[in-house]
């Protein structure tokens, strides 16, 4: 994760670095990703770029929560508390919305296809770890409001189920990459009959009878 000394800068210029960095991702891949492309176009010294990331992987790490972070409070939390949806129906937005957060945010889109398609098994784990951290902490927030309100077993282990309904999403996006080309062109009524599918499989293990 970035040093404080990163955190230190004005906004505008850690914004600056950070669209430089999500431009440079987008269109290199990370193994192609070049610092020095970074660093010139951010209008930065080389060295500076070291005071506030250890290398590059701690910086594709950042973006990668960066976009963890975007995508979990893309209905923004106050739509999600004043929400009347039940649990499985708020799941079901949720999912719905990650093809929507993948088109409105076509540069990370990229990075994550790319991550998704291209980077050794150790290293995907160890970045995947970042957001799904965050994934998993949300939805056993989602999970326990849920049993509260009597619609979900309240005997489940939350900490599991949440892994798993994060797998899950992981599961759907792997899918839908190896099956589409082009994410922009996957037919929407397609993809939310797999949602459907998806919640209903989740439903029969977790919904109180």
């Amino acid at each position: 994760m970035p040093k404080n000394t990163y955190f230190n800068l004005q906004e505008n210029k850690r914004n600056l670095i950070l669209e430089v960095s999500i431009d440079e991702f987008s269109r290199q891949g990370y193994e192609n990703a070049s610092i020095s492309n970074i660093v010139k176009n951010a209008g930065i010294a080389k060295g500076s770029f070291y005071q506030y990331f250890e290398d590059k992987k701690d910086l594709f790490k950042y973006i990668i929560e960066v976009a963890s972070i975007k995508k979990v409070s893309y209905l923004g939390e106050s739509q999600i508390k004043a929400s009347s949806l039940d649990f499985f129906e708020l799941l079901r937005v949720l999912y719905r919305v990650a093809l929507q957060f993948l088109r409105e945010n076509p540069k990370l889109a990229l990075i994550s296809d790319d991550f998704a398609k291209n980077t050794d098994r150790e290293f995907k784990e160890e970045i995947l770890g970042v957001g799904i951290e965050k994934s998993n902490e949300f939805l056993k927030e989602l999970l326990q409001k849920g049993i509260y309100k009597g619609e979900i077993n309240s005997n489940i282990d939350i900490d599991f189920i949440a892994y798993m309904l994060t797998s899950l999403s992981i599961a759907l996006g792997d899918y839908c990459r190896n099956k589409f080309i082009d994410l922009y062109e996957m037919d929407e009524i397609h993809y939310y009959k797999l949602v459907d599918q998806t919640i209903e499989l989740v439903k029969q293990g977790i919904k109180i009878d």
